[in-house]
Order: structure tokens, then sequence, then C-alpha cells
């Protein structure tokens, strides 16, 4: 009886041993515990729009950088008498729309800001929009 407990496993069971710890490694490339690299997903060329749809037709959408209205036409001061130029700058709720989104210059930002604010409380603009 003393030499079935010492006797080795069999080499089925020897096996079967390895490829459960081998399946808990890490895997070789990218980073460990995601498939297919750094940044996991698996999908070929990226995420799509990324860097790898340049290759595959193109891209679909051509973002034209915006440019200052006030530089353009040159408009040096902003007016807050001038309620139609100023509205194209606020949003249906009441906010000032951001530079990021008109493509206006900070200068002119800020003028325009002031501007707004400027209208609003003299009632030229509303502060929010109407319910």
């Amino acid at each position: 009886m003393a030499d079935e407990t010492t006797k080795p496993a069999a080499p089925a069971e020897a096996a079967a041993a390895s490829e459960t710890t081998s399946a808990h490694a890490a895997p070789a490339e990218g980073r460990p515990g995601r498939p297919g690299g750094p940044r996991g997903g698996g999908r070929p060329g990226g995420r799509p729009g990324g860097p790898g749809a340049g290759r595959e037709g193109g891209r679909k959408f051509f973002r034209r950088k915006k440019v200052c209205k006030f530089c353009t036409e040159k408009i040096d001061n902003i007016n807050y008498k001038d309620v139609r130029l100023l509205s194209q700058f606020v949003a249906e709720s009441g906010k000032i729309v951001p530079r990021r989104l008109t493509g206006v210059c900070t200068p002119h930002q800020r003028r325009l800001t002031d501007a707004i604010k400027q209208a609003r409380n003299i009632a030229l603009l509303p502060f929010a929009a109407g319910r």
C-alpha cells in the first residue's frame, strides 16, 4: 500500500496539470490579461476611424479648420446692440456657445461674451430659453 501513494502520476494526469497552470499565465504579447495587444479588442486595424482606418478607404469626414468670423470680416468692436450678430453665438437654451464650436478667436470670444452679458442685462437677449 505504501508503494501506491509514492507512485508517480500517470502521464495523462501530468499533462492535464501542466495545461491548467499554463492557461492562467499571461499572454506573450500585449498587456497581461488582455488579448490582442495593449488596447484589447482584438480587432484588426484598431478601432474604426482610428489610425488604421486610413488604409481601408480613407477618412469619412474632413473637418475644416474654423476661422474667426470677426477676424475675417474685420469687425473690431462687438456692439451689444447688434442682437442679430450676438444671437448667432447664443444657443437655443440661452447659453453662450464655446470657442471650440464657433471657431472665434480668444480675444473676440471675450468681447463677445461681455457684449452678450450686457445685452442680457438690458433685456435685448434672454438669459434662458422660454418654456
